[in-house]
C-alpha cells in the first residue's frame, strides 16, 4: 500500500472518530444487509468495504462466509478484531487506503458496501471500478448509502450533496448488470450513536454479468 498524505489524513480523521469505548455505529449488522441473509451461503468469499468497527464483517462471518474486512483506520480494525473475538468468529482484516489499494480481480462472491460516502464523485468511480474488479462473474453487490434528502436529517452522512446517492447514479454506474433491487426511501436508523434517527436511504442489490 502506498503511503500518501491523503491516506494519513483519512486515517487520522477516522482514528479520532473511532477512538472511543463505544461502537459508534453499533455492533449489530446493518438492517439492509441482514435482510438479504438468504443470498449468503457458507463458504462464500465476501469483501466488506470500509468495514469500520466490524459489525457487518463479523455478522457475515457468523453466517459462515469467508470474509475480508478492509478499513483505513487501525483503531477501527482493532475494535473489529475484538468484536470478532467476542462473537467467536474468524475473519481476515486489512488496513488500507481504498483509493490506493490493489483491488483483487474476480475473487469475491459478494461485495458489501454500507455507508461508504467518504468519497467524492471522482473517488466514488474508482471505488466502483474496484467493486467491478473484485467480484467474480455472477457475484453479488450489496450496497446501501444515503440519498440526497439526507441533507434534511441529522442521522449521519457526509453532509455533502455530491457525496450522496441517487437511484440514477447507481443505475448508470452498474448499467449492464442485473439489478435485483434498486430503491430510495426514508426509514428510521438505530445503528449506534452515529446512525440514529430518520434517514434518506438508497439500496442496491446487483449481480455482475456471468459472462
Amino acid at each position: 500500500m502506498a503511503s500518501t498524505s491523503g491516506f494519513d489524513d483519512a486515517r487520522q480523521f477516522w482514528d479520532k472518530r473511532f477512538s472511543t469505548g463505544t461502537y459508534i455505529f453499533g455492533t449489530e449488522p446493518n438492517v439492509f444487509l441482514a435482510s438479504h441473509k438468504s443470498l449468503l451461503k457458507p463458504g462464500m468469499r465476501v469483501l466488506a468495504v470500509a468495514d469500520g468497527e466490524g459489525r457487518n464483517g463479523v455478522w457475515l462471518a457468523q453466517q459462515g462466509c469467508d470474509v475480508l474486512s478492509v478499513d483505513v483506520s487501525p483503531v477501527a480494525v482493532e475494535k473489529a478484531r475484538k468484536l470478532a473475538q467476542q462473537r467467536q468468529v474468524s475473519l481476515s482484516f486489512e488496513c488500507a487506503d481504498l483509493m490506493q489499494w490493489q483491488w483483487p480481480e474476480d475473487q469475491f462472491d459478494v461485495v458489501v458496501c454500507i455507508f461508504i460516502q467518504f468519497a467524492s464523485p471522482e473517488e466514488r468511480e474508482r471505488l466502483f471500478d474496484g467493486f467491478r474488479s473484485a467480484l467474480k462473474p455472477g457475484g453479488i453487490l450489496l450496497m446501501q448509502g444515503y440519498g440526497v434528502k439526507q441533507l434534511q436529517y441529522s442521522s449521519g452522512g457526509p453532509g455533502k450533496l455530491e457525496h450522496l446517492y441517487t437511484v440514477e447514479i447507481l443505475r448508470e454506474a452498474f448499467s449492464g448488470w442485473e439489478i435485483d433491487s434498486l430503491r430510495d426511501y426514508e426509514a428510521m436508523l438505530d445503528e449506534g450513536p452515529r446512525h440514529s434517527g430518520m434517514a434518506a436511504l438508497v439500496d442496491l442489490v446487483a449481480r455482475k454479468p456471468a459472462v
